[in-house]
């Protein structure tokens, strides 16, 4: 008889290079930070372990200060073993508070209790972690840290008072993270929510407050109601390009083609079902507010059925005929309408040759393109297949080979920041 598919066979788990209470690192969007996590008296407590290491994961030190309260839902053995550090349970002499000879870069409110908000609003100083808040609350003035909270209570405390502090701390210059709202509740966000604002909040990058839109994803076409013309591109390309501007400070917004892939819930986006969503989606977003870049890596449609049957069209028919007639050209519509605007596109092709294809990236650059990210099926590396390979090209500079999605989001970045001078929405 053979084995039942619940059986599990015992065997031990391979060797890891991490001792303990090691973590493997996700990014680096942290790396070199240093964090204090304040933990205050409520049930969200329970996930402060998970926080600690998930801040280690992006690269971060990690400083736990724990209220007497909230070690009736954690313990210090958990935080010290997820922080590998000792955690502060008291103010002594040693005036843990002032930070001593390192520097906090962010100071994490998480979970942010009612209680605490609302003394940390007022300024009272009564406690470890209202007197740590008030000494970091005079580093922030001075440019020394950055403090963020993530409230966490029930939803009949929601109340007004509550509301008038948290304006206050935010006009204070205080980063609030949204709660997850739900159950009655405003709940603690999922954890890599609080690590990446964290991370954003961080940035001093020049991008900080600049508006860029990316696009990303398929764009399909419909043949009938039911069916449609689409091709094999994701939008994971786009969703890294967006995540790594939000991380810079920039004010993103992704235009997703559909595809079933979902950025991160944090992630300022629209989901768009098909062509026509996306033009228009494209158009209207370009034309609500200014926007100083565009970066379109949406492998967007050139070919649409003439006619789209009205319903389903009916199987079984030995063979179907459609006449496709060519889409509007959306990149051309947005450097028509809006000439301001730092144009960089994506251009993928298959069986051409490299000089060919910066043939095409230049001709591109001089149709107002502000920079190309040109790619060939046929390019990959022998080390990593899987790992996509593009070219940056742009006016008088040597083309820059890419390599991984994260590779190209990083280098779009730095290209940004490179090309912004100091008027708003005017680049080089």
């Amino acid at each position: 008889m053979p084995p039942s598919n619940d059986h599990w066979n015992p065997t031990p788990p391979p060797d890891s290079d991490l001792d303990d209470h090691g973590v493997t690192l996700k990014g680096q969007a942290l790396a070199g930070k240093e964090i204090a996590l304040l933990v205050c008296g409520g049930i969200a407590a329970i996930k402060a372990p998970l926080l600690a290491r998930e801040l280690r994961r992006q690269g971060a030190g990690v400083t736990v200060f724990v209220s007497e309260e909230a070690l009736r839902y954690t313990t210090v053995d958990s935080l010290a073993w997820s922080s590998d550090r000792p955690v502060i349970t008291t103010l002594s002499a040693r005036s843990e508070h002032l930070s001593g000879r390192t520097p906090f870069d962010a100071c994490l409110v998480a979970p942010a209790t009612y209680n605490t908000l609302n003394k940390f609003r007022h300024g009272i100083a009564d406690s470890l972690l209202t007197t740590f808040l008030a000494s970091a609350l005079g580093k922030q003035e001075r440019g020394q840290t950055q403090i963020l909270v993530a409230p966490t209570l029930h939803g009949s405390m929601h109340n007004g008072i509550l509301i008038e502090s948290l304006n206050q701390l935010q006009d204070l210059g205080i980063t609030v993270i949204p709660p997850l709202q739900a159950e009655g509740k405003d709940l603690l966000p999922d954890l890599e929510e609080i690590v990446m604002r964290t991370a954003r909040a961080l940035s001093h990058s020049r991008l900080r407050g600049q508006a860029v839109l990316v696009t990303g994803g398929p764009t399909p076409v419909p043949l009938d109601g039911i069916r449609r013309l689409t091709n094999r591109f994701t939008g994971q390309l786009g969703v890294e390009i967006a995540k790594a501007l939000w991380l810079s400070g920039a004010e993103v917004k992704l235009i997703l083609g559909q595809s079933g892939l979902l950025p991160p819930s944090w992630l300022p986006h629209v989901i768009v079902p098909d062509y026509a969503s996306y033009h228009s989606s494209v158009l209207e977003t370009l034309a609500s507010q200014p926007y100083q870049a565009g970066i379109f890596s949406a492998a967007v449609a050139d070919y649409a059925p003439a006619q789209v049957f009205d319903g389903k069209l009916p199987s079984g028919q030995q063979e179907m005929v459609f006449k496709l007639a060519p889409t509007a050209k959306v990149i051309q519509e947005v450097r028509s309408q809006f000439p301001e605007l730092a144009l960089i596109s994506f251009k993928f092709e298959q069986n051409l040759s490299h000089a060919a294809l910066m043939e095409i990236a230049q001709s591109r650059l001089a149709q107002g393109h502000a920079a190309v990210v040109a790619n060939r099926a046929e390019e990959q590396t022998h080390e990593q297949a899987h790992e996509q390979v593009a070219w940056l090209v742009s006016p008088g500079e040597k083309e820059q080979r890419l390599q991984g999605k994260a590779g190209i989001a990083q280098a779009l970045c730095h290209w940004l920041e490179n090309h912004l001078i100091q008027r708003p929405g005017q680049w080089v």
